[in-house]
């Protein structure tokens, strides 16, 4: 299966530049690197970012989480990224004021509750994607929120939504969606035949242990895709 005919591949979570050469060398299409994000374990500083942006054979996508704009702008100015993915809260009118500043393109996570359907509030979700496709964004990412915590945790969950209500909203989408929370090599071919979405995002799921990516486990997602109908 060609590269351009198969589902998109984004991992994310990306340390360190060893680790965006694996995912590259896997066949993988962009790598996500996490900047200052207090949140994840698996987070860079600006200078790191810069260091694997540059050495990165594939496109790298920087994601900020609830950012300011000033802030955002001067991230992207260093880095030089493909992509900034906003992972937080950031509102439509925050992605208009960057489409015009900046000149990568602009991501926006889109998040999902984990478990069960009638979690999703539909029609608030369809209205979010409309309100960031008229503001200028170029992809969206669903990806699952536990509210199961404390704190509820916005990504890097592990968890799934369910794959029917994501595949509903897939299908209304104006925006190509990746689809992400809960992947790995052992359900990435039916989530995909399921969901049907333009990329998959995933980071834990190709990992042999936290931040450190597995080349097996790259190689076997990968095989695992080519094979999706």
């Amino acid at each position: 299966m060609s590269k351009e005919s198969r589902c998109s591949v984004k991992i994310c979570g990306i340390t360190s530049i060893h680790d965006a050469r694996l995912a590259a060398d896997a066949g993988a299409d962009y790598v996500g690197v996490l900047v200052d994000v207090a949140v994840s374990e698996r987070t860079r500083s600006t200078v790191q970012a810069v260091e694997i942006a540059s050495a990165s054979p594939i496109p790298t996508v920087l994601l900020l989480y609830n950012r300011t704009t000033s802030d955002i702008e001067e991230v992207v100015s260093q880095t030089q990224p493909f992509a900034v993915q906003l992972l937080g809260q950031e509102s439509p009118q925050q992605v208009e004021e960057l489409k015009s500043t900046v000149s990568c393109q602009l991501w926006k996570s889109v998040y999902l509750p984990a478990g069960k359907p009638e979690n999703v509030d539909m029609s608030a979700v369809r209205t979010e994607m409309r309100a960031y496709r008229d503001a200028g964004a170029d992809f969206l990412l669903f990806d699952s929120v536990d509210m199961s915590l404390e704190k509820p945790r916005y990504g890097g969950t592990g968890k799934t939504c369910d794959w029917n209500v994501a595949a509903e909203l897939i299908t209304d989408s104006p925006l190509p969606v990746f689809f992400a929370g809960g992947i790995r090599p052992e359900n990435v071919k039916a989530a995909i035949e399921t969901i049907r979405p333009h990329g998959i995002d995933l980071c834990s799921g190709v990992e042999a242990s936290k931040g450190i990516k597995d080349p097996s486990k790259l190689k076997r997602l990968m095989e695992q895709i080519e094979q999706a109908d």
